[in-house]
């Protein structure tokens, strides 16, 4: 079977199953593990991949409220590569590559190849997703012993838990120039690792708060991560920034518990590594808590900059 990944997500599913020579092609994005790199890449991206969150905001809602994809394919390489299998994804015009932006390409293939269509909205629709591509790639028993073992580090983690009396109250912010607060499985995540989401909604995509919503919350822990970038792009872009007195006042900031978190890899891709990213909250939230050394990397600290005065382009952004 030949196999071509346009979704992150995805491809790490396909390598934890096993598929490494028959992985053929696959995305721009899809960077873990590092075998993917070595795939070639049949979709890019059409937003600079070094502009500012404001203007990636900015592009991103033009290029939706046109109707137009965020993503050309190359449709000439995907030809050559001769796919019996394309996993795409249509839950988010953001994220990746939808069946819309490969119809007219695949309508030209003499045989087009079977396309495997995700749509995940929660944790469990996450796991569900895995048996699917083991499903299509006659890999059933191996996703099912891939899920067994998510379980049982899930109950691990819900032992460790058992008995903590109070659940911190969390936001956490998917974007930053405006903001947005993380939604779908993210606020499931939460709740698994002992705190409570004050802002985002299960099953919902992300959406647009003022600053104002983030202070009035109140939280006690902020998390910093931002789809699409590391612990220490989204460490720097909130340093970056500068805040209102107010935003010094919340809970969080008082007592120093602001954290960026690499999103990319523990929390904007519906793939196995979301159970590490829950692991890392649990670690944030509860700091007794034993976790594996990946799941201690997820998060970095971030010091909030000394600056008073909020820039009138984010002012703008959130009004």
């Amino acid at each position: 079977m030949r196999i071509v990944s346009l979704l992150p997500s995805a491809t790490e599913i396909l390598f934890a199953l096993g598929f490494d020579r028959e992985i053929v092609g696959v995305s721009h994005e899809c960077d873990f593990p590092a075998e993917a790199r070595t795939k070639r890449v049949v979709i890019h991206s059409r937003l600079p991949h070094d502009a500012p969150p404001l203007e990636i905001d900015r592009m991103v809602r033009e290029y939706v409220s046109r109707g137009e994809s965020l993503y050309s394919v190359d449709a000439g390489a995907l030809a050559e590569l001769e796919p019996d299998l394309i996993v795409t994804q249509d839950l988010c015009q953001v994220c990746a590559a939808s069946p819309d932006d490969l119809a007219a390409t695949l309508a030209g293939f003499p045989k087009p190849p079977e396309v495997l269509c995700l749509n995940p909205q929660d944790l469990g629709d996450v796991w569900r997703d895995i048996l699917w591509v083991g499903e299509a790639t006659c890999r059933g028993h191996e996703a099912e012993t891939l899920l067994k073992k998510i379980g049982t580090r899930l109950g691990e983690l819900e032992c460790q838990l058992e008995g903590v009396g109070h659940s911190p109250r969390i936001v956490i912010l998917e974007w930053l120039e405006p903001f947005y607060v993380a939604g779908h499985w993210v606020p499931e995540m939460i709740e698994a690792a002992g705190g409570k989401d004050a802002l985002g909604r299960k099953r919902t995509p992300s959406f647009r708060v003022t600053v104002e919503d983030v202070i009035d919350a109140a939280p006690e822990i902020l998390l910093i991560a931002q789809c699409g970038y590391s612990a220490q792009q989204a460490r720097d872009e909130y340093r970056a920034m500068s805040f209102p007195e107010e935003w010094r006042a919340m809970p969080a900031v008082r007592n120093s518990r602001v954290y960026a978190l690499d999103a990319s890899g523990y929390f904007s891709r519906p793939g196995p590594r979301l159970m590490t990213g829950m692991e890392a909250l649990a670690k944030i939230l509860h700091p007794e808590v034993v976790v594996s050394p990946e799941a201690e990397s997820v998060a970095v600290p971030v010091a909030l900059s000394t600056a008073a005065a909020f820039p009138a382009s984010i002012r703008a952004a959130s009004a």
